[in-house]
């Protein structure tokens, strides 16, 4: 049989335009290959990327971790934003209505290991200020579903209001990037002090004492005369 040397090279492949081009399998501008096989590794990227992120914020709401750890805000020394809403008890609750006196802001989960670790020295908060009335606790549930916390706190004990944040809205605006996060909110309504990694009832009297004395770096919290300047 005579050899066919019309554009087939030694390979048996044809060698024109309309054929495979380049070391790498890739096609011409006509066949596409190429970008097909782009989106597709961007698409792997992409999702690797995700689940890395969504189990750096698993890490995070489930490790041990230590107490009582303040943490940089741009809320600090601004008047916090507003907290309002519909508690697990279908009561109503609003931080403004709370001018006067400290609120203690805890956002948590019941998923969370360390928010676990920290409800009972939160409960020994509250018990302890409910009598002197001088601060509030309320916690804003995150990420959570309100039947799984209705139950957690019938096992846990507490009688301080939980807001539902079932659109994420009051975390965003605390800027909240894991759980649990806390924010101390003066008597002015500005916030004092952020805390993350879970707290102690010490560590939030000792907070709120330093916060009281100093005057929360000069602008004003502390005094029961609330009020921005």
């Amino acid at each position: 049989m005579s050899q066919v040397d019309d554009g087939v090279n030694d390979d048996g492949l044809s060698g024109d335009d309309d054929g495979l081009s380049g070391d790498d399998g890739s096609l011409d501008d006509d066949g596409g290959l190429g970008g097909g096989r782009t989106r597709r590794t961007a698409l792997i990227i992409s999702a690797v990327i995700a689940v890395l992120a969504v189990g750096f914020v698993w890490m995070l709401g489930t490790s041990e971790s230590s107490t009582d750890r303040e943490a940089q805000s741009p809320l600090l020394g601004k008047v916090a934003p507003a907290l309002s809403g519909t508690t697990l008890d279908g009561e109503s609750f609003d931080i403004d209505d709370h001018r006067g006196e400290w609120v203690v802001v805890n956002v948590f989960a019941t998923w969370c290991r360390p928010c676990v670790q920290e409800h009972p020295e939160l409960r020994a908060f509250d018990e302890a200020h409910r009598e002197e009335g001088d601060a509030t606790l309320v916690s804003v549930l995150f990420d959570d579903r309100p039947s799984t916390a209705r139950r957690y706190f019938e096992n846990n004990g507490g009688d301080w209001p939980v807001v539902v944040d079932g659109e994420g809205r009051i975390a965003t605006d605390y800027g909240v990037s894991g759980v649990p996060e806390t924010y101390l909110v003066a008597p002015d309504g500005r916030v004092a002090a952020k805390l993350i990694g879970g707290v102690t009832a010490d560590g939030l009297d000792r907070v709120i004492a330093e916060a009281s004395g100093s005057g929360s770096g000069g602008s004003g919290v502390g005094g029961s005369e609330g009020g921005e300047s």
